[in-house]
This record gives structure tokens, sequence and C-alpha cells, in this order.
């Protein structure tokens, strides 16, 4: 992974006053709502998958504006066992973006599958439907069947699995004409995308799909990791527009037990101790203390995403007049962003600094970041095992040397955002080239 080396240049303030204390990059917001939810968890007598978790289910169904969801261990295991109940195995492929964090690949691999990459979009850094329309077109064929395989490997291509990156939606629109120009299902990684909307639904409601896809299986998978716009500290969850598929996956999530949502009734006054397991399943249920802090944390998401907004405006309002100098995030027509990151790009080729030593600049400066994310094909895994290597996907790969998330979380206070916007801005400024230098 010589290209990915972090090499960061020595690094110059130049004067500039580094924050009190240390902005921390994602914290979570936590307060006495989530302490007051845990502490009845604690004391109910159920502790693992319970009535809570299943009152979750509800709540964040009901706000998807959908009927039902499943909660999972994590968006992993809701990547594995969606693109699972899809039926993706030995022989199959889905299509999926570089620009993500391995989990989306490695959702493929448990599967015995693969993961084809196409490049990104510039503005967005979502997986962009040009790239993806090229390599079904000029890299498959079709069977006589009518089954997409591609050339080379002669691998079905059975789904699409696009990520809603840093909470701006995908072009949904034009990722469904291909799916449904090419019969293919599709998972939606929306692990960044609690709170976006497309023209006014909520991801993970399938509401915008077109009427000739209604035939066509999708299901979406959302995060509750520590840094989400909600967090369970560890957590996921799965929906789709197939009750049965949705059943499979719960099945799947507890051993493979016949009546999963109902196995913790077990040990209730009117409980059995009599199960049947009809599959090989995992171990990746959802726990009632992770629905305590996610009931908690649900009820303030619309407090959550006003918050992120206001924060995205506080960073683009600093750093908008510097164009010459840096990309801002975008937000397409239609599109309602949940802010999970706020992604700026530097134009390095007018600044006096790399992405690396801006870093940790802003570490200097007690600004914490981070950078989402290193390519899939510079991992030595998908290097080694798929063949991938530097320069197969030459947006992605700009993207990623120049971006750098800046922190947005809710449970930052709002004068220390706008301070730290302001010393960005000052930083960027200081190490701008100067003109014909």
């Amino acid at each position: 992974m010589n290209e990915n080396n972090f090499s960061p240049q020595s690094v110059d303030l130049k004067g500039l006053k580094p924050l009190k204390s240390f902005l921390s990059f994602s914290p979570p917001f936590v307060d006495r709502l989530e302490l007051d939810e845990l502490k009845e968890a604690l004391f109910s007598g159920w502790l693992t998958s319970g009535p809570r978790a299943q009152r979750f289910e509800k709540e964040i169904a009901s706000h998807l504006g959908i009927d039902d969801a499943l909660a999972l261990s994590s968006c992993t295991a809701a990547l594995h066992l969606g693109l699972k109940v899809l039926g993706l195995s030995d022989g199959q492929a889905v299509v999926t973006t570089p620009l993500t964090f391995v989990s989306t690949a490695h959702a493929a691999v448990y599967n015995q599958s693969r993961p084809f990459l196409c490049d990104v979009s510039a503005d967005t850094g979502n997986l962009d439907p040009e790239s993806v329309a090229k390599f079904l077109e000029k890299d498959c064929r079709r069977d006589s069947d009518g089954r997409l395989r591609h050339k080379q490997t002669s691998l079905i291509i059975s789904s699409l699995l696009p990520v809603h990156y840093a909470g701006h939606s995908v072009d949904l629109k034009a990722l469904w004409e291909l799916a449904v120009r090419y019969r293919l299902t599709m998972l939606e990684d929306a692990a960044h995308a609690i709170g976006s909307t497309l023209d006014g639904l909520p991801i993970g409601n399938y509401g915008h799909r077109p009427q000739a896809a209604q035939d066509l299986a999708s299901l979406a998978a959302f995060s509750f990791y520590a840094t989400k716009n909600i967090t369970t500290s560890e957590g996921g969850l799965l929906t789709s527009t197939d009750p049965a598929l949705l059943e499979r996956a719960r099945r799947l999530s507890a051993y493979g037990f016949s009546d999963a949502r109902r196995i913790w009734g077990r040990y209730a006054p009117k409980g059995t101790w009599l199960y049947d397991v009809e599959e090989l399943g995992y171990k990746c249920n959802f726990t009632d203390l992770q629905a305590a802090l996610g009931l908690a944390q649900l009820s303030k998401l619309p407090h959550f995403q006003d918050l992120r907004t206001k924060r995205a405006d506080i960073w683009t309002k600093a750093l908008e007049p510097l164009s010459d100098l840096v990309e801002l995030p975008v937000t397409r027509a239609g599109v309602g962003h949940s802010w999970h990151l706020y992604p700026l790009r530097l134009k390095t080729e007018a600044l006096n600094i790399d992405r690396d030593t801006f870093f940790e600049a802003l570490k200097a400066l007690n600004i914490g970041t981070s950078v989402m994310f290193i390519p899939i094909h510079y991992h030595s895994y998908y290097q080694t095992a798929l063949g991938y290597k530097y320069g197969d996907f030459p947006i992605a790969e700009d993207f990623f040397r120049r971006v750098v998330s800046l922190p947005i979380a809710p449970a930052h206070n709002e004068d220390d955002i706008e301070t730290a916007a302001e010393l960005t801005a000052k930083l960027l400024k200081l190490y701008a080239k100067k003109r014909g230098s």
C-alpha cells in the first residue's frame, strides 16, 4: 500500500492559536434521556433481544414511513444478510463503489461473491450511474436465459450496492433505470443516511422506485455506530420492499430459528422451550440495551438533523469565499442531506500544503478530523484477491487524496465550530500559493 502511506510534511501553524481544548471529530450526543432509558432496560429483567428491540423496530419503521424493519448488531450484519436474502452466492457479483468503508465490499465476499467496483461522481463522491452503465454495457454480456454475466470471469451480475456517501442520496433514479434494464436487485448502503431524503421521502422508504421496478427486490442497510447521526453504540438496521426477505433475514440473524421474532418469549410465563432451526443462521441480533439508547436517540433525530445542518452552514459560510482553494460538499436538487459528514476537498494545486499535512495542521490546532474513505482497491486484500490496482478509479482516487471530513456533530458547541471554521479558513489562506508561483 505504498500509495496510501501517510507522509505529512512538517507542520507550521504560522502563529495561529489552537483551540483551548481538542474538538473531537464526532462525539455522541447523550444526556439524561439515554440514561433513563438504559436504567429502565437494566432493571426490566431483559437485557438481550426483547420487547425494547421490537419497540425500536416499530418506531424507526414509522419514522421511515414503512411497515417493518429489522434491527441488527451492526450495519455490516445488515449488508451481509441483505445480500444473503437477495440470493447472492458463489458465481455471482454485485456492483458497488470504491469510495466506501470496507464493510460494503466485505459483505459481498462474506457471501462468496465478488464486488465489482465502478467510479464515483466528482461532485458527491457517490457511485456514478454513467460508470456503472459503461461497465454493464462493455464488460458484461447477456446469457441466452437473459442473465447478465461478466465477460472475463463469467460471474452473474445480480445486484447493485450503492452507498449514500456522507448522507447525500445517490442518484437512485438513474440506478433504478439500470436495474430495470438489466433485471438487477438493489441493496442501498445507507450507513450515513438516517435523516436523508430523496424527493421528500426518507432513504429506506422506496416510494421513489419507478413502477417498472416494483417486482425487483430492494433493501437498505443503516448504521447506528457511535459516530453516526443516531447511535446505539453498535447497531444496524435492514429494511426491504419484500416482507418475506425481511422475515428470512430476521431468521438468519438468530441462528436460523423458525420463529425468530418471538424467540425472546421463551422465558415468558406462556413461553416454550421448543424451537426449530430451519437453516444455517448467524448471531447478529440487536439487544434491548442497544434499543434503549436507540429509542432515546431516535426521539432526538429531528433536533440532531437541525443542528447538523446549522453546523454545515457554519463551515460553508467560512469556507465559501475560498472557492479557489477548496471544494465544498454539494446538495443536488431533490436531496435532503443528513450531513453525516462534511467532506471538504482541497484544491492542492493552489496550496503549499498537501492533504496529509493539512490534516496534521488541523490536529495541531485542536480540530479533530478524519478521512473518509481509503478506497477499497487501495487495500492489500482487495488488490491480492481481486487484482485491483492504483489508478483503476481515478475520480475516487482524486477525491480521496484531497478530502478531509470536518467536525459537524450535534454534541459540539456551536461557538467551537465557528472558531474552528475561522481557524481553518485562516490556515488555508496562509498556505495559499501566490498567483503566478
